[in-house]
């Protein structure tokens, strides 16, 4: 699993992400940094093969409507602080791992007492 964090996402998750072994990049880093449109997000992820992880619903839409992004965890965990979204995702690494590693189209929402998976294939 490689994993692209949108720019609300704070860099001691990615970081945190990374420490674990997965290849994670912070869209602050590429492209064109914070200002990098939706669209083009989507097309580098789809392109490269990351999961989109974002706060933002209108990636939530899009993977709806469109199919893409292809791969995408939306988190909706309020108002947690950073290290606690930490504690939730070490929680369930291994199982968005195994999700994202054997299906081409899905897209999965944390909440914080659970999260719902929507496979494609």
């Amino acid at each position: 699993m490689k994993i692209l964090c949108d720019v609300h996402i704070a860099m001691k998750i990615a970081k945190f992400l990374s420490s674990k072994g997965i290849q994670t990049e912070h869209v602050s880093q590429i492209l064109d940094n914070w200002h990098t449109k939706d669209h083009k997000i989507i097309q580098y992820a789809d392109k490269n093969d990351f999961v989109i992880l974002t706060k933002d619903k209108d990636f939530k839409n899009s993977h709806l409507i469109t199919k893409t992004p292809k791969k995408l965890i939306k988190i909706n965990l309020g108002n947690l602080s950073t290290n606690q979204t930490i504690n939730i995702f070490e929680n369930i690494l291994a199982q968005l791992n195994d999700l994202f590693d054997t299906n081409q189209l899905c897209f999965v929402e944390i909440n914080s007492d659970d999260f719902v998976v929507i496979k494609g294939d």
